[in-house]
């Protein structure tokens, strides 16, 4: 067994065994043997909802009210361990939540979930993240009337990824759509579940089921899979079924459709404008569709829909969002999540005393990662003390959450195994069906003259500059030095020389400095502007006169701006296995083969479509 250092996580080569977790969850057995085979089946997961409620409905019955208060709620926690984090976690957990330790939340506040961040160093390597959910469900079932926890994570691919490597991480949404094959986006779903199944993430929040209709949309963008609705629809259907093969909740987001805002709601509260009519046609498409391949949760979005709801709450909080038209209209009886309730967009108008209340009058299951959980916890405790909620209102969503929970097969075993780690987690077989995957997404826009494929005879000095934002995993890049490496391996003398996403002006003299004597350069742009130094970068090396290659590495609207390079691709992200497949591409390894998902308007007239949907080169 590998050590995690913790001291007193759960061996996993002496876990407990399936009598211990069926004990901890005494009077149940019956509902959880339909659970463990509607792992494998959709006509299996039905009969547990129907069959297995009884014994459910028995289990909630022998709650306290503090214990039903905390399966409601999925919190973040710091550290790579359930009860031995690092000093500097214990000290975050006791700043932001008022515990040390994951075990010591679990405790305090009987959470039924708890979402995985790198950045709150959950997610280390993978079989830390396996000792570490092992040990969350040591801790939640010897509490008393235990009840596993449902893990979570956005791991959506592409530029939002909270597993890295040597976890498989794939093209992300938008590189799908321009591939535009569903039988890859299953792919994308049973591999990537697969993982997270093998590390104890059984609750993924993916896919985006956004249609990214706006260019200027700073929180969606390349995590839309497109612009086509209908497209979006079957991709996400696909992805859904792919991740719920493997045991994985799939979660649909964000509802109604955050897909039409310029308005960033973690920072601010977006109104969509969209007429009743125009969200029937564009942005429900996808969630009827995610709700038909039998989507096992739907997350909301901190947004304003007048047409929906005109009482100005966001549809967090909206009943007529939630209840009237997600439950009612469109027959969908799963779990509902919050988006973070720490994000400005659900906390513009009310309190966060009074978010989580709200939440659940409107028809949430879920309440996720509140800013202050005592807070939170007791506003909701205090509300069904008070008679605001009522106690049968908290127990119709515990079923839902237990229903999940018994579907995914933590009420039977909740346990992972190193071996399972190592038979899964980052196989060749995967890395490879990761690599093939991004080939058939990277979009060729621009060629002129026949400048690509690039010759390592006629052009093998090669200077790679451009943007290097952080990894989203914290795992690979940075971009420069990724493309500058594959672009060697592939026959070429690359140097790589990051420049940033708004280089200044001796930044951009030092580049074209570098790109004397060179035959070719390559950039990587990100978000460029009509205005920005990026747009400057890109024009003063073209006159240079050495040839001058584009590739888009995170939105493909960029080419807009820089009419004057010889070649474009779009990348839709920086990591590194669409970089290495935007290099094959640029080599002539592969020819490129995506198609655009959304169109790109003219940069001088917004109105004109400069590359309509569909719009593709190749060799």
């Amino acid at each position: 067994m590998r050590d995690s250092g913790t001291g007193s996580t759960a061996p996993r080569r002496s876990r407990p065994s399936r009598r211990t977790v069926l004990a901890a969850t005494a009077g149940v057995t019956a509902a959880l043997t339909v659970g463990e085979r509607a792992q494998a089946a959709d006509e299996g997961a039905q009969a547990a909802d129907q069959g297995g409620d009884t014994k459910l409905r028995a289990l909630i019955s022998r709650m306290t009210l503090e214990e039903k208060v905390g399966q409601l709620f999925v919190m973040r926690v710091y550290g790579h361990s359930a009860t031995a984090p690092d000093q500097a976690d214990i000290d975050a957990n006791l700043k932001e939540i008022g515990v040390r330790t994951a075990a010591e939340l679990i405790a305090k506040y009987r959470v039924g979930g708890i979402i995985y961040f790198a950045w709150a160093h959950n997610t280390r390597n993978p079989h830390q993240i396996a000792d570490l959910s092992n040990s969350i469900q040591k801790a939640s079932l010897e509490q008393p009337r235990g009840l596993p926890v449902l893990i979570s994570t956005d791991q959506e691919h592409g530029i939002v990824a909270r597993v890295g490597k040597p976890a498989t991480l794939f093209p992300g949404a938008m590189a799908l759509g321009a591939g535009g094959s569903r039988a890859d986006a299953r792919t994308v779903g049973r591999i990537g579940g697969a993982e997270l199944h093998a590390i104890g993430i059984r609750q993924d929040y993916s896919p985006v089921a956004d249609v990214n209709v706006n260019p200027a949309n700073p929180v969606i963008g390349v995590r839309s899979f497109g612009a086509d609705p209908d497209a979006v629809a079957g991709l996400v259907a696909a992805e859904v079924k792919g991740y719920q093969g493997s045991g994985v909740a799939a979660t649909a987001k964000h509802f109604p459709g955050h897909g039409d805002t310029a308005v960033d709601s973690h920072f601010g509260f977006p109104v969509i404008t969209h007429s009743r009519e125009v969200w029937e046609d564009l942005d429900a498409v996808p969630f009827r569709a995610a709700i038909r391949a039998g989507i096992d949760s739907i997350m909301t979005a901190h947004i304003m829909v007048p047409a929906l709801d005109p009482s100005g709450d966001p549809a967090t909080l909206s009943h007529p969002i939630l209840t009237g038209i997600l439950r009612e209209e469109l027959g969908y009886d799963g779990v509902v999540v919050t988006d973070s309730l720490g994000m400005e967009g659900v906390r513009t108008k009310y309190g966060d005393d009074r978010v989580p209340v709200l939440a659940l009058k409107a028809g949430v299951d879920q309440l996720l990662n509140p800013p202050n959980l005592d807070v939170a916890w007791n506003a909701v405790l205090n509300a069904v003390r008070g008679g605001e909620l009522t106690e049968a209102r908290l127990d119709e969503s515990i079923l839902r959450v237990l229903r999940l929970k018994a579907k995914l097969g933590l009420l039977t075993d909740p346990y992972v195994t190193d071996g399972g780690v190592d038979r899964t987690v980052g196989t060749p077989e995967h890395l490879r069906a990761a690599d093939r995957i991004a080939e058939r997404t990277t979009t060729l826009l621009v060629n002129k003259e026949g400048l690509l494929p690039l010759s390592r005879l006629r052009t093998p000095n090669v200077l790679v500059v451009g943007a290097d934002p952080a990894s989203p995993s914290l795992s690979d890049g940075p971009p420069t030095k990724v493309l500058a490496t594959a672009l060697t391996e592939l026959g070429f003398t690359a140097t790589a020389l990051s420049t940033g996403t708004a280089p200044s002006t001796a930044t951009i003299d030092k580049a074209v400095a570098a790109a004397q004597g060179k035959d070719a350069v390559v950039v990587g742009t990100y978000n460029v502007t009509a205005t920005g130094s990026q747009k400057t970068l890109v024009g003063r090396l073209v006159a240079t006169g050495v040839p001058v290659v584009a590739i888009a590495i995170r939105n493909p609207y960029d080419v807009a701006h820089l009419p004057s390079v010889g070649a474009y691709l779009a990348a839709y992200s920086w990591t590194d296995v669409e970089l290495r497949a935007a290099a094959r591409a640029v080599a002539g390894e592969v020819d490129p083969r995506g198609t655009l998902p959304v169109p790109v308007q003219r940069a001088d007239d917004p109105t004109q479509v400069l590359y309509p949907i569909g719009y593709g080169l190749t060799y």
